[in-house]
Formats: structure tokens, sequence, C-alpha cells
């Protein structure tokens, strides 16, 4: 085998892991996690009046560890609010109680829904739905009752 093609095969050694490389980088960035191992889960639902940004396979976490994935986003026909079908992890058990939450990860992050469980002895199956719900803070509508305060505020001096 001559120089020559030593150096064509480990150039195209380095390509092919490069592509590999990239591959699973766009994988994470897609918030896509290929799990090998399909774990028995149950669905709840929930209803929100404002989602903001929550997309289809984002994070539902207890205590900042991820117990799920938002599945199904929609709207109800009837009352105009949005609706969010999350599949759960069947090792975690949540109370009746169960509040859930849409929050940021930090400033500008992705949208996850957050539950805080709460101290009901029976706990949630499957198709049922957590009531307590708090919608997304939006950012610009956050800015807009800041601008008008302000505005409110400089007219009165």
């Amino acid at each position: 085998m001559g120089k020559q093609t030593k150096i064509e095969i480990g150039v195209g050694i380095l390509v092919v892991l490069t592509v590999a490389a990239l591959f699973m980088i766009a994988l994470r960035a897609s918030n896509f996690t290929a799990t090998f191992q399909d774990r028995p889960t149950y669905t709840l639902r929930a209803y929100f009046d404002n989602i903001g940004g929550l997309k289809v396979r984002a994070p539902v976490k207890l205590s900042g560890v991820v117990i799920g994935r938002v599945s199904t986003i929609g709207i109800d026909p009837e009352t105009y609010q949005a609706w969010v079908t999350m599949k759960i992890d069947q090792a975690y058990r949540l109370p009746l109680d169960t509040s859930a939450s849409i929050l940021t990860s930090g400033l500008l992050g992705d949208q996850y829904i957050g539950l805080e469980p709460g101290g009901d002895e029976e706990y949630l199956a499957d198709g049922d739905e957590i009531e307590i719900t708090q919608s997304a803070l939006v950012l610009e509508d956050l800015i807009g009752q800041f601008l008008v305060k302000m505005s409110d505020q400089g007219g009165e001096q």
C-alpha cells in the first residue's frame, strides 16, 4: 500500500467521523432523544390559557429531572384553551393534586413543563387531567405591562 493510499484512507475516516459528530449534534439540538429502551408510559393532559413557545417533545420535569415529554398540542374548540398531552414514565407516580406550569430554561431558553406534586394520597392514572395549571409568561406581554406602568407614572409627575 502506497503512501498516497494511506493518506486517502485517513482523510476518509476523518470525514466519516466528522459527519457522525455533526449528526449527533443535530440530534441534540433538535431535542430528539433516541431511546433504545422503550419504557412504559402513561398519558396526562393539561389545559393552559397560553403555552407560549412550548413544542412537541419538550421535556416534562419534576424537581429538575426529566420524567416525560410533551406528545401533542392542540386547541379545545369550545373553550379556546390550548391542551397539552404528556407521556410520563410509569416509574413516577404523581398525586391527583399535582400542578403543571410552563417554564423557561434561562432567560430566553426553550420552554418545558414543570410539575409540582401535591399531597393527595391518590395518584393520577393514564388519561387523567392535571387541573391546576399556570400558563407561560410571555416576555412581550411583560415588557408591554412595564411600558404602560412607566408611561402612567410619567404622566402623574
